[in-house]
């Protein structure tokens, strides 16, 4: 049986699936959690892949941030554990 420290990851491990449907760097991007209000770059939050889908949690209060599912041409994004995503375009 494995460990749950053993599952994860940094939010660096989605930068490109996130990059297939956003146009923009998402690494950077901000997120507020909907549980303690902590704000961190996608690329720092807590990523577990070993699951239907990849489930992204707050590194501050384990809180789930976002889910995202790929099928055939399709993605389920549940974004509801963050309060605000802040997304910076251009240099």
């Amino acid at each position: 049986m494995q460990r749950t420290s053993d599952l994860k990851l940094d939010g660096n491990a989605i930068g490109g699936l996130l990059g297939e449907i956003f146009s923009l760097e998402m690494t950077a991007a901000e997120s507020t959690c909907g549980g303690c209000g902590a704000i961190n770059a996608i690329g720092r939050v807590d990523v577990y892949t070993n699951a239907p889908g990849v489930v992204m949690r707050c590194p501050s209060c384990t809180h789930v941030l976002m889910r995202i599912v790929r099928g055939k041409g399709r993605y389920w994004i549940d974004l509801s554990g963050i309060r605000t995503l802040e997304l910076k375009a251009g240099p």
